[in-house]
């Protein structure tokens, strides 16, 4: 089979689609034909090396997914042969850029039927983050204020989305032109992070949901009530230190339970899809290129797998 591999660290240079063996389930696991995976930024940060929960290579790229279960291993019986499912293949974020890959059975779902594939493999672990942070670590309900920082991204437009749909109140900080974009949302508060003293007519939140950290995120901390939630996903920059405030930091978890919430949102109309550029398997190096700032279509940059 075709997989998206890496035999030493480094940049995009290193990306190559080689052939490799398909590989077999185990016990509590899913072989998946796959149709659709994502690339997003921590494949970049595998593939440089600085993960720390991948393996060292060589290794298949990719952590989202969507595909039919070819066969399924011993134990698994929620998933059967023909299933289209989506999510995650394992907890090291690794495996997935290929024609076959193996799942572990307790991160995946079945398809939303209302999604393509690609739509589909695009959301696993970008809309999980932006549910964690939102329902599960800042404890957001109806009526309270968020305010979210890289607002337009992918993690950050889910963030607004269920938000919106909730009926929590969004303050979105991002760049003047993704303004449109954010409105489209259904965000009332649209605040230019590149204004000169943007900081100064943000309104109090109950809560932070940070993607961005840096100054950003300190010129921001003044908003946050007292007894607020700082949630963030951002490891280089240390979180601004308040004692009156809780601060929470934590890598997504991807389940069949929240992958479940997730069908439930799309199927009901709370979120869409937010797929970007497409590219054939083939062309997986031009991914970690747009990864590293070549240009590409807004949305989850993903590969189509024939």
């Amino acid at each position: 089979m075709k997989a998206v591999r890496i035999d030493r660290f480094g940049g995009p240079e290193v990306v190559e689609v080689q052939d490799v063996p398909v590989p077999s389930p185990g016990a509590g696991e899913v072989l998946v034909h796959v149709a659709a995976a994502g690339v997003a930024p921590w494949d970049a940060i595998i593939r440089e090396g600085k993960s720390k929960v991948s393996p060292p290579p060589p290794l298949t790229l990719g952590s989202d997914l969507a595909g039919k279960a070819e066969r399924v291993g011993a134990s698994v019986t929620e998933f059967h042969t023909g299933d289209v499912v989506y999510g995650l293949t394992n907890p090291q974020f690794v495996g997935a850029q290929a024609e076959y890959a193996v799942c572990k059975a307790d991160m995946i779902a079945l398809k939303p039927p209302g999604l393509s594939v690609l739509d589909a493999a695009s959301a696993p672990v970008i809309a999980v983050t932006a549910y964690q942070m939102l329902f599960e670590h800042a404890n957001a309900k109806n009526g309270d204020s968020v305010l979210i920082t890289g607002a337009a991204g992918n993690v950050g437009a889910y963030a607004a989305q269920m938000s919106v749909t909730a009926g929590i109140n969004v303050v979105a900080v991002a760049r003047a032109n993704d303004r449109p974009m954010l409105r489209d949302l259904g965000v009332g508060v649209v605040v230019d992070s590149s204004g000169r003293d943007f900081e100064r007519g943000l309104p109090k939140v109950d809560a932070i949901l940070d993607l961005v950290g840096a100054e950003t995120l300190e010129r921001c901390m003044g908003a946050l009530k007292s007894g607020g939630k700082l949630v963030t996903v951002v490891t280089q920059y240390p979180a601004p230190k308040r004692t009156d405030v809780e601060t929470v930091f934590f890598y997504a978890e991807v389940t069949t339970a929240r992958l479940r919430v997730l069908t439930e949102m799309f199927e009901s109309g709370k979120i869409t899809a937010r797929v970007g550029s497409v590219l054939p398997l083939e062309q997986a190096r031009r991914t970690h290129e747009m990864l590293a700032g070549a240009p590409h279509d807004r949305g989850k940059i993903m590969l189509e797998i024939r």
